[in-house]
């Protein structure tokens, strides 16, 4: 038997699975493309998770829209991270080009135009569906992981969530709970010290500056209501699957928002939807690009909870891709739960190049026809290396692969497309009408301007006898005190107003720009 006949054999018993998959392209052999040698995956082992690597322009985002496309028409939705902007084109039809038939020939599969149901989210000031969630979802655990606070910080943030909670005090966005940590630790002090504990003034500062943090970089336009449900992510049109497209093209400067948005959804969707186990089709497929974003700027506590997340969040059906430009940007313990690893190639610029395409080679399984290191820099654009789980879980051989192209529209839609795509969206109307009912901020309000009120009253009552008693000069001081009590009451009330509307100021004017 010839090498090309013992690699087809080889590729053949590798990729041959009893259920359904995804086609991703045909194998190559000596840089050329094998016809109907077909590369695919198994629909059911999606929920393994998987990474698609690669240095800038090789076509990462085109592989992403190839299996977006490919889960789509298998009915399952997916939720896109478009952070370079370039992924609006799934929504319509892809337009014809010889070298896409030259490249389908080779693969020996026809070439379709086709357009995908599209949903264009956003958790900032791009446009699209609004994004939101309430302080209180997150909950004092999360909350004071995102804020990366010490022991004793989040145990004051499990006081204001307790308190809160006891007093009917909804903490819906950040001026909520930032009125809430204040007032306990001012006027309200008293109040709490039995039967909630004494809070630090430093820790309440260390606190207030860890949400001004996340405050710059957006987060008081994510945190709020309506709170977006995560199983409106779940439709279908036409037996396809929703592309659901989260637009984050001015997220890139901001990590922190980034990766709390990302903590937030996983956790979210981890405790909504329900157990399942390996089924033959995922429910949902999670797409996040740049995902170095997400490991830069995470603390270790921070880390942990996503290397928890991606080990549990499976059996919910879910499955992560991880879009980078090299397998050392994802730590290793969340690089090890990834079964489905797509590699384009790496760039050998420096001695730091070629120890990182060493380092890469070794993610991918052994071969006797490949030498990885050196596919790795001679990979064509639109080639990859792959390894995929088969059904029963077991890496299947390391195939150089011609990847086929996407079917819908490689490049950004019109203006005049996105406002028709908005204007035919089910979830605009739903999600994108602002809400502020009463809550924490409301309340608390109400609250210090009737301690106000009371000590107004108080000095006034005091006033009346002010004559009889002139000489008396422990009246004087009793009346001195209550002024000053009075005057801190007004004080607090005001700044605290100052220092919010300063807030809504900012994000109002930033808006507008």
């Amino acid at each position: 038997m010839s090498t090309i006949d013992k690699f087809q054999d080889h590729i053949t018993k590798g990729y041959t699975f009893k259920g359904d998959s995804v086609l991703l392209g045909t194998a190559m052999l000596d840089g050329e493309a094998i016809e109907q040698l077909h590369i695919s995956a198994p629909l059911k082992t999606f929920n393994r998770h998987g990474l698609i690597a690669g240095a800038t322009g090789t076509g990462k985002t085109k592989t992403l829209q190839n299996l977006a496309e490919g889960l789509s028409d298998k009915g399952v939705p997916v939720l896109l991270m478009d952070i370079k902007g370039d992924l609006s084109g799934l929504s319509q039809e892809g337009k014809p080009h010889p070298k896409i038939d030259e490249r389908h020939a080779k693969i020996g599969v026809p070439w379709v135009a086709k357009s995908y149901p599209v949903e264009l989210l956003t958790i900032s000031e791009e446009k699209g569906v609004r994004m939101r969630a309430t302080v209180s979802e997150f909950g004092p655990v999360l909350f004071g992981k995102i804020l990366e606070l010490n022991d004793t910080q989040s145990g004051v943030v499990s006081l204001v969530f307790k308190y809160c909670d006891d007093h009917q005090l909804p903490l819906l966005d950040l001026k909520d709970f930032r009125l809430a940590l204040r007032y306990l630790s001012n006027e309200g002090k008293k109040e709490i010290e039995k039967e909630y504990g004494r809070i630090s003034s430093a820790s309440v500062g260390a606190i207030m500056r860890k949400i001004i943090e996340i405050e710059e970089q957006g987060a008081d336009l994510f945190f709020g209501e309506r709170s977006f449900d995560v199983n409106d992510l779940l439709r279908q049109q036409g037996g396809n699957g929703y592309i659901n497209i989260l637009r984050l093209v001015d997220i890139q400067e901001k990590p922190k928002m980034f990766s709390t948005f990302m903590l937030c959804l996983l956790a979210e969707v981890y405790e909504t939807f329900p157990e399942r186990g390996d089924k033959e089709a995922p429910k949902l497929v999670i797409f996040i690009d740049e995902a170095h974003l997400i490991f830069k700027e995470a603390s270790k506590t921070l880390m942990r909870q996503i290397e928890t997340i991606v080990k549990l969040i499976r059996s919910k059906g879910v499955g992560l891709f991880f879009i980078t430009q090299s397998p050392a940007d994802v730590p290793s313990e969340v690089l090890g739960q990834l079964g489905m690893k797509i590699q384009h190639a790496l760039r050998a610029f420096t001695a730091k190049d070629r120890k990182a395409i060493k380092l890469a080679a070794e993610n991918y399984p052994l071969s006797d026809y490949y030498e990885t290191s050196k596919e790795l820099t001679s990979l064509g654009i639109g080639e990859a290396l792959i390894t995929v789980l088969n059904e029963k879980g077991i890496p299947t051989p390391l195939a150089r692969t011609l990847l086929k192209a996407p079917y819908s529209r490689m490049d950004i839609i019109t203006s005049a497309e996105f406002k028709r795509a908005l204007k035919e969206s089910l979830l605009v109307e739903r999600y994108n009408d602002e809400i502020d009912r009463e809550s924490a901020y409301e309340k608390l309000t109400k609250k210090l301007e009737k301690v106000a009120k009371d000590q107004d009253i108080e000095v006034k009552k005091s006033r009346t006898g002010s004559r009889s008693r002139k000489k008396d000069p422990s009246f004087f001081e009793t009346a001195s005190k209550n002024t000053m009590v009075r005057q801190l009451g007004r004080t607090l009330v005001r700044e605290l107003s100052r220092g919010l509307l300063g807030v809504l100021g900012v994000s109002a004017s930033t808006r507008r720009r």
